[in-house]
């Protein structure tokens, strides 16, 4: 059954709240200078990003990103010390210029936006595909599965035939902690053609940002998880590499 976006959880910049003590403390001393062997002279301060700013409805991260136990995996803790402050889950002011409910993923910065009301929108960081292998456009997330099987395509086993056990064929890659969906996935059709491009979940954390997978949209599992509850199945999604670009 789909899984509508539940407007009765609004969202507000008034209530934005810090980072949590121990990430504040941690950011305060990644900045701290260091004095030369005379003492004499003080190195530059590090220039620190600020830390990012979350509403109180999404919590705060330690527990947004702590382990989970979900339809009888426990999914582990992310090192959110080790995550580039900008993409950990957060509000900020929508700059897509699309309809509520709609998602965007920009592959230039590497953020998915799930647009809101009152011109705000969650914001996750996402890992994409390398250069090559990635789609853009206008589609619609056609529907969603939690911890779904992995089945790679043709061409993909085509380069690397060590996947062939794993194709639709041989019955797809079987759920888990270490699937390359993850644990949970938005299955991207247009035209009510299925463009095998997928928003999913992630074991590897430390891609987020980066361009690493096969052509696929990557959430931390924490993320794909928050986010798999807050859209229904026919959500548009725009695919676009910088914003205003569509």
């Amino acid at each position: 059954m789909p899984t509508f976006i539940d407007s009765s959880r609004p969202l507000s910049r008034r209530g934005f709240l810090n980072l949590a003590a121990a990430g504040a403390a941690t950011a305060a001393l990644s900045a701290c200078s260091t004095v030369s062997g005379g003492g004499q002279f003080a190195q530059a301060p590090e220039i620190v990003p600020p830390t990012p700013t979350i509403d109180p409805v999404l919590g705060d991260y330690v527990s947004m990103y702590g382990p989970v136990s979900d339809e009888g995996y426990e999914v582990p803790g992310i090192p959110i010390k080790k995550v580039k402050p900008q993409f950990l889950r957060q509000v900020v002011a929508d700059p897509t210029g699309e309809r509520p409910g709609t998602l965007v993923v920009d592959t230039s910065t590497h953020f998915l936006y799930l647009v809101r009301e009152n011109g705000e929108a969650i914001r996750y960081g996402v890992g994409l595909g390398r250069a090559g292998f990635a789609w853009s456009g206008r589609a619609v997330i056609q529907w969603k599965r939690k911890w779904p099987k992995w089945t790679p395509p043709d061409d993909m086993i085509g380069r690397d035939p060590k996947l062939e056990k794993y194709s639709v064929r041989n019955g797809g890659m079987a759920p888990g902690l270490n699937n390359p969906l993850g644990a949970r996935a938005l299955y991207i059709f247009q035209n009510n053609e299925d463009t095998l491009y997928r928003v999913h979940g992630s074991p590897e954390w430390w891609t987020i940002g980066k361009s690493v997978s096969s052509g696929c949209v990557r959430l931390m599992n924490q993320d794909i998880m928050d986010l798999y509850d807050r859209v229904p199945s026919k959500t548009p999604i725009l695919v676009t590499n910088g914003l205003g670009m569509a």
